[in-house]
């Protein structure tokens, strides 16, 4: 896994073998669950930062810098894999589901909603 080559597609699965690999030779071992919970909260947290200066109504203080949203948003899928990986989860299949789920549920409820359709 290195950053230098070309960008190819990647999938879930690929990804959880990618981070489950990296953690084992250069981050040594997963930080327990609470602390990745933690982690991803702050990433979270740094998304909302960007965000709420560039898209909201906060301004950026004098002299600070506003980060990279797309590293941030990486650095949440980082920590959220991690998580699956110590939870057993393949976000593949998770994923799927969810979106099934979705379809079922939602199916005529995004356009029936008023405040989407105006």
């Amino acid at each position: 896994m290195t950053s230098n080559q070309p960008s190819e597609e990647l999938t879930l699965r690929d990804a959880q073998r990618q981070v489950d690999d990296w953690i084992g030779s250069i981050g040594v071992r997963y930080f327990d669950e609470m602390t990745n919970l933690a982690q991803l909260v702050e990433e979270v947290g740094e998304v909302a930062r960007i965000l709420s200066r560039t898209k909201g109504q906060q301004s950026l203080k004098a002299g600070a810098s506003l980060g990279d949203l797309g590293d941030e948003l990486a650095d949440v899928l980082f920590v959220t894999i991690c998580l699956a990986n110590q939870s057993g989860i393949d976000l593949s299949d998770a994923l799927r589901r969810n979106l099934d789920k979705k379809t079922i549920r939602d199916a005529d409820r995004h356009k029936n909603n008023p405040k989407l359709n105006p």
